[in-house]
């Protein structure tokens, strides 16, 4: 079968048209198009920000109803299927493939804005203790259950309906649940293209936030200047690694990746967290912990303008927005790589242990950041204003004792880090775009995989060499926006599914 042959054209080639010729456009008049997206983005953000916020608590309770029920037992695959990946090889990928560069770039920077831009609706005083316990409840909750819960009810519905009741590779498969039969004709042509769209875009985000903070170590550590130039080189190296690796399939690729990306991560942190402030650390995560817990439904859903509106739009509602631009298409291959567990044991691996290791890695990396902030009267906060948000990481490793080499480390663990998430999801998004997918054929042509990863990459370098931090916001509102969509109708499928009527005998075949 030919590449042609082997095409899903009318799912290819829509989104594929709209991406080149936005590029091309942005090229062309670069002005005009950040105009238009950011007016895109405040109307967004203006009409749907209740949407973003409620759906992702009521996800977070729908999880919980599925976890305490019976359904909760069923094995995924049926009671026969064995496991492709043990235990520890899941949980690797899981964490590779949802995290990218996020918590590298964000892990830092973030809770330093928090501090010194604390809510005005709050009265906190910037730089404070107060601002400091409001920075690390932020953290928690950007980074730990709430995000996690959309990759988890999606990715359970991917894979109850693509294993138990054989359902194929497609987006259509996840609504299968709500519209049955339809799922797979024009709706689910339709989910597919929209998916596609909202993939790249989350991606392109992401991707931006690593050639960021790639370019901020080279520049601190190194000296490189930080030009577009420079930019444009990192993000070709880091598309040209992730499709090398796409295209050795998923068994080949990510597996080596993830496993030694895990390993670094906590590798690093240890490091961080034997030559830092500990006390301290254990003291600010307590004191974040607590006003996380105390605040978490005002502020999941800015209730009585709590943290207030404006706050909430520029990062509640855009977290939400970047993690949903991926959610649909990784729903698709994290779903893929749970046959042979439990119901159960899937939201351990997808929900909880992320959750945990979100929360360590801001205990150690944002308390530290944090800690040295107040301690210097602000220090972190100029070098941000004067040289970027991708500079305070490296600000903190040149604390440490051998900076070069632990800061070299974290360039590799970010360029890795994208490659792995960027690898799995590229492979998703080929997949739909590809006539014949199966379980026992699960790799689509190497040519769409490049296509797409090129792609990608031209968005990224595009957005963050224009508008930087604000590119990668703007673009992760664009993407997230229709994807929520889809997930507000994945999450009603799987109350059907899985809540109000689950066939145990059905599903357990």
């Amino acid at each position: 079968m030919g590449f042609s042959d082997r095409l899903h054209h009318i799912k290819f080639w829509p989104p594929f048209l709209l991406l080149t010729v936005t590029i091309g456009y942005s090229l062309y008049n670069e002005a005009a198009f950040l105009e238009i997206l950011q007016s895109l983005n405040s109307w967004i953000l203006t009409h749907f920000s209740w949407l973003f916020s409620w759906s992702a608590l009521i996800i977070l309770l729908i999880i919980g109803i599925i976890y305490f029920s019976p359904v909760s037992k069923v094995k995924i695959g049926g009671s026969e299927a064995k496991p492709i990946l043990s235990k520890w090889r899941w949980f690797a990928i899981t964490i590779c493939t949802t995290i990218a560069t996020g918590i590298l770039f964000w892990g830092t920077a973030e809770p330093i804005m928090h501090l010194n831009q604390p809510p005005v609706d709050l009265s906190i005083k910037a730089g404070s203790f107060q601002a400091r316990d409001f920075a690390m409840s932020a953290m928690f909750m950007h980074w730990t259950l709430t995000p996690y819960g959309m990759y988890t009810i999606t990715g359970l519905v991917f894979a109850v309906c693509y294993y138990n009741l054989k359902q194929p590779f497609q987006i259509g498969s996840l609504v299968y649940p709500l519209f049955g039969k339809h799922a797979h004709g024009k709706v689910g042509t339709a989910a597919d293209i929209i998916c596609l769209y909202c993939l790249i875009a989350g991606m392109a985000a992401s991707l931006g936030a690593g050639i960021l903070t790639i370019s901020g170590g080279l520049n601190t550590l190194f000296e490189f200047e930080n030009n577009r130039f420079v930019l444009a080189i990192i993000g070709i190296l880091i598309v040209a690694t992730f499709m090398v690796s796409a295209a050795s399939g998923l068994m080949k690729g990510i597996r080596i990746l993830s496993d030694f990306n895990v390993r670094i991560f906590f590798l690093i942190a240890s490091i961080f967290l034997f030559f830092g402030p500990v006390a301290d650390l254990l003291h600010i995560a307590a004191n974040g912990a607590y006003e996380y817990v105390a605040g978490f439904l005002p502020r999941s859903v800015n209730w009585d303008n709590n943290p207030g509106e404006a706050w909430f739009q520029s990062w509640t509602v855009f977290n939400w927005a970047n993690w949903l631009a991926w959610t649909p298409i990784t729903a698709l291959f994290l779903g893929r790589l749970s046959v042979g567990y439990t119901i159960k044991q899937y939201i351990h691996v997808n929900l909880l242990l992320p959750a945990i290791f979100g929360a360590l890695w801001m205990t150690i990396f944002s308390g530290s950041a944090l800690h040295w902030d107040i301690q210097t009267s602000g220090e972190l906060f100029e070098l941000m204003q004067a040289r970027g948000p991708e500079s305070v990481v490296y600000a903190l490793i040149k604390k440490l004792p051998t900076e070069i080499f632990i800061g070299t480390l974290f360039l590799v663990t970010t360029f890795i880090s994208y490659v792995t998430a960027a690898d799995s999801n590229t492979s998703a998004m080929s997949n739909i775009c590809t006539k014949g997918v199966t379980p026992e054929h699960p790799e689509s042509p190497i040519f769409i995989k490049i296509i797409w990863g090129s792609i990608i990459g031209l968005i990224a370098w595009v957005m963050i060499a224009n508008a930087g931090i604000e590119g990668i916001k703007i673009i992760s509102v664009l993407g997230g926006f229709p994807a929520l969509l889809i997930v507000v109708l994945v999450v009603i499928g799987a109350v059907k599914l899985l809540i109000i009527s689950p066939d145990l005998d059905k599903l357990e075949k």
